[in-house]
């Protein structure tokens, strides 16, 4: 894997789109401390914490962003806030929307079981919003995520056979989901689209899965590790998609809870570096 092919993203930083979610600091610290690092590609994380402008003056390509995005409601059509993403990542050159099956509520704590006459829906939505992402040149990939209506590897595999949209691989959360993230990365690696790297406290994952310990709690209790310290078999996974022909990024991910500003020079960014060194020597 090449240095050109890793990208980061915010939440690393602690910046969530969740209300609540933590303190957040300032995009321009965030993208200083990125580019300090050598990364020369990012997500965009939330709506407009870094836009297009701010990432090219630091030289750093915008490669894609996550968007949380009720697909399941008969009579919400979710196109038009998928148009308005769009926009601003064509305009920005980034290639990824990256999907995730909101259920309408805050956080990522609960979520409803779906009716079979939603899940067609969703499909179907997914399906629609794939085929607008295309026609702006960008590729839509759907995020399994905990706390949203695709976590675990029922929903997984409902998606992957209901419908055509590309597949964002997150490691942790297929993890903390219930699924293998490197069984999936062998079976799938034909839908994946996109890569969210992240490294996992396994304990913390079970206590989540259990439902001792709530996904945010966990989060905050250091549930996400840098790359090579947790639980993962990461070496596997990337030799599976690399083994099967994956051209595309991966996003170092440790999703983290701050709650206050770090000195300078402290914090998230010190995680960060260990993952870097992780993928050079991988």
């Amino acid at each position: 894997m090449k240095r050109g092919r890793i990208a980061a993203a915010p939440i690393s930083w602690g910046v969530c789109e969740v209300p609540g979610w933590g303190h957040q600091l300032d995009p321009r610290r965030v993208l200083d401390e990125m580019a300090g690092l050598g990364v020369t590609a990012s997500e965009f994380g939330p709506d407009g914490f870094l836009p297009g402008p701010l990432l090219a003056e630091r030289g750093i390509t915008a490669v894609g962003g996550f968007v949380p995005v009720v697909l399941h409601e008969e009579a919400y059509d979710p196109l038009p806030r998928v148009r308005a993403a769009l926009g601003r990542f064509a305009a920005a050159g980034a290639g990824t929307l990256v999907l995730a099956a909101a259920t309408g509520a805050d956080g990522y704590d609960e979520r409803p079981e779906l009716p079979p006459e939603a899940w067609r829906t969703l499909l179907r939505r997914l399906d629609e919003v794939a085929g607008a992402a295309a026609a702006e040149g960008v590729t839509a990939a759907l995020h399994p995520h905990v706390g949203t209506l695709v976590e675990g590897p029922d929903e997984v595999a409902r998606v992957l056979d209901g419908s055509g949209v590309g597949l964002c691989l997150d490691t942790g959360h297929v993890l903390v989901g219930g699924g293998d993230p490197v069984a999936l990365a062998r079976k799938a690696a034909d839908r994946v689209a996109h890569v969210h790297l992240k490294d996992v406290d396994t304990a913390r994952a079970e206590k989540v899965a259990a439902g001792s310990a709530t996904y945010s709690a966990a989060v905050a209790a250091g549930l996400y590790r840098p790359l090579g310290s947790g639980g993962l078999d990461l070496d596997g996974l990337v030799e599976a998609l690399e083994a099967a022909g994956y051209q595309g990024w991966y996003v170092m991910e440790q999703d983290t809870v701050l709650d206050r500003e770090p000195p300078p020079g402290g914090g998230p960014v010190a995680d960060v570096a260990a993952s870097l060194r992780w993928l050079d020597a991988v």
